[in-house]
């Protein structure tokens, strides 16, 4: 056979590879609103910059008739392409060929890739869409899974890792996106559980459909599973790329700069009026954070899970950082459960990657209540503590109004190695709000006054006067300054400039023992 022959031939099978399952389960699957496999590399990557691995691997199995059915790829498309010109290594899972089940060889596949991607210190992405382990394949299936997770784990805090769940993700698979540090799902198409609606039914004898057992609002809002939730593919994959304009591709790396050309040197009167006079009224946290970062842009994470907190990221001076911000539009901005988790797990990120942390605070404490009790927040809020106080990277807080009691200690305060803390003019550091304070230390007193509520409301201003307000704080070197919040977009660019060279370390250890 001829060299062009042979070309001839190449051609054909890369052809044939490039078919997946066939043009009618490819027709089935767009039915189902879910572009294929290969379709959604076209959207998530640069144009023309995919370069495929292992695309004539095919499975190995001779049980079940399965020898007849020998597919170029098996089931997932694997190699590497670029994101605003930055290396990426992928993997998409190909549910056209045997529902996108794990074999043997669809395991070894994104184990290489994963593998390629600690080598060169890039970023793992992977699409999943998998019916589950290949049944025909048995316990060499199960292994297969093992292998994934254990490169997880290892390149945890390595390279960042991003799951994309774009169909059925159930059983053993679902441990793999989450180790990840982000995960992505799309409505009416997304699935997670460990075990299905089915055997719910049997098992507790509860009717539950599979978006209400395990569907991207769910894990969204519910589960805290997910962190970005979006109606379509496209939107789902298009997020994926706007996320790494703010993290970087390995733990070693830089995150990337921001583009944006909002002066550095800006004040912004707005920022004036955010926090009200009456100190119960709420305000939206979000009035304070989008006029200080570049653009007015802020990427959240975990929107609709513990609303009560904010996470997400940002440029400031086309610096990249984690914001992290009490939210007093939501009970108050108290710490509970699930903000302490959410906030945990998106400071450790950031600390991993190098990522500056920029914490906004206004809390009136941790939730009390027994569910709260029972349900361990004094482990769950010491994690919180934990990620806080173990992160090395820059550390930026500004008090905007309430810090009181130990959720001040646990919001990035100066005594848990905060670099620069500040705060407005309205910010109230204290054990607790005046009302209680006063409530406890002069209870007798007031019972014992003609007018108890006249006692009562003078003691509150006394105690305001003299406790509720920063310049203790200030005096004793708690806060390195109190600012006219119109600077804090300014001052807290100077404080990114003055902390690039900054040099931290944990002391000497395999890990610590977060509180888990």
């Amino acid at each position: 056979m001829s060299m062009r022959e042979k070309l001839l031939l190449l051609e054909a099978r890369r052809a044939e590879a490039e078919q997946g399952g066939g043009a009618a389960r490819l027709e089935a699957q767009h039915a189902k609103g879910k572009l294929s496999a290969r379709e959604r590399l076209d959207v998530l990557l640069d144009e023309g910059s995919f370069t495929e691995l292992d695309r004539f691997v095919t499975h190995r199995s001779t049980d079940f008739g399965l020898e007849e059915q020998l597919i170029y790829g098996d089931g997932v498309v694997t190699g590497h392409g670029r994101i605003g010109g930055r290396l990426v290594y992928v993997f998409s899972q190909d549910f056209t060929v045997f529902g996108g089940s794990l074999s043997e060889a669809v395991a070894e596949k994104i184990c290489k890739i994963m593998d390629l991607a600690m080598r060169n210190g890039a970023p793992v992405i992977g699409l999943n869409d998998s019916g589950g382990a290949r049944i025909q394949e048995g316990v060499v299936s199960l292994g297969g899974y093992a292998e994934i997770f254990l490169r997880n784990t290892l390149a945890s805090g390595v390279v960042p890792q991003i799951s994309a769940i774009l169909g059925p993700c159930a059983g053993g698979a679902v441990y793999s996106p989450a180790i990840t540090d982000f995960t992505f799902m799309v409505r009416g198409t997304s699935y997670m559980f460990v075990t299905g609606p089915n055997v719910v039914k049997t098992v507790t004898h509860e009717d539950v459909t599979m978006e209400q057992l395990g569907g991207a609002d769910t894990h969204g809002a519910t589960s805290g599973v997910s962190h970005f939730t979006f109606d379509d593919e496209v939107s789902c994959l298009t997020a994926i790329r706007e996320l790494f304009e703010f993290i970087p591709p390995n733990n070693v790396d830089d995150p990337p700069r921001g583009t944006g050309r909002d002066p550095r040197d800006r004040r912004d009167a707005s920022l004036l009026d955010v926090v009200p006079d009456v100190e119960t009224k709420p305000y939206d946290m979000r009035q304070v954070i989008c006029p200080v970062v570049d653009d007015g842009r802020f990427v959240e994470v975990h929107r609709d899970f513990a609303p009560n907190i904010l996470v997400g990221f940002a440029h400031l001076g086309g610096y990249s950082v984690g914001v992290v911000a009490n939210q007093p539009a939501v009970l108050a901005g108290v710490l509970d459960i699930s903000a302490s988790v959410k906030a945990a797990r998106f400071i450790r990120f950031c600390d991993a990657f190098n990522i500056p942390i920029v914490t906004f605070e206004d809390v009136p404490g941790f939730l009390p209540g027994v569910a709260q009790e029972h349900g361990g927040i004094i482990k769950h809020g010491a994690k919180l503590l934990f990620a806080y106080c173990e992160a090395t990277v820059p550390k930026l807080t500004v008090i905007t109004r309430k810090a009181y009691g130990g959720a001040y200690d646990v919001m990035s305060s100066k005594h848990i190695r905060g670099d620069y803390n500040v705060a407005w003019p309205t910010a109230e550091l204290a054990v607790m709000g005046p009302k209680g304070a006063v409530e406890i230390l002069f209870r007798r007193e007031i019972a014992a006054t003609p007018d108890p509520q006249r006692a009562l409301d003078a003691k509150i201003a006394e105690y305001r006067e003299k406790f509720a307000h920063p310049y203790i704080a200030a005096g004793r070197g708690y806060l390195d300054d109190i600012i006219d919040p119109r600077e804090t977009r300014p001052r807290l660019i100077d404080a990114l400039d003055t902390l690039r060279s900054k040099r931290d370390r944990n002391p000497p250890k395999k890990h610590g023992n977060i509180p888990l």
